[in-house]
């Protein structure tokens, strides 16, 4: 599934995605400043988070709770050096939950990232505007 949107519809977009019951872990693909954070945010919004979110970059994980009770973990493996520092953060017990979690630089922890999971890649275009796929 395919979208080209710009910052005025992300919430649409949102709901369209979770409308389309995407796996509970969810790796974001794009470059540096492509969107994902921005997306991960109108998600969370999209499930009922009320509180402010925010990129996890050196926490590497923030942990929200939705208004009908649902945990949701955002992710950030940038900096991180190898997979040890993810699995010393327990990283495959998050991932194995039941939760929501998005997984930005999922890339850094390939061998990682269970079975079961949905992928969003987000593409800046020459003329500003986001694309989306959905897998």
């Amino acid at each position: 599934m395919e979208f080209i949107f710009s910052l005025e519809d992300i919430a649409s977009v949102a709901e369209i995605v979770v409308a389309q019951n995407p796996k509970k872990v969810i790796l974001f693909h794009g470059e540096m400043g492509a969107g994902k954070t921005t997306f991960i945010k109108q998600l969370c919004k999209t499930l009922g988070v009320t509180e402010a979110t925010s990129s996890p970059t050196f926490s590497l994980v923030n942990e929200y709770e939705t208004t009908d009770h649902q945990t949701v973990y955002h992710f950030d493996f940038y900096r991180l050096k190898n997979e040890t520092e993810a699995l010393d953060m327990g990283a495959d017990d998050y991932f194995y939950s039941g939760n929501w979690c998005f997984i930005e630089w999922a890339e850094q922890i390939p061998n990682l990232i269970p079975d079961e999971h949905s992928v969003i890649t987000i593409e800046v275009l020459a003329d500003g505007n986001r694309k989306l796929h959905l897998n």
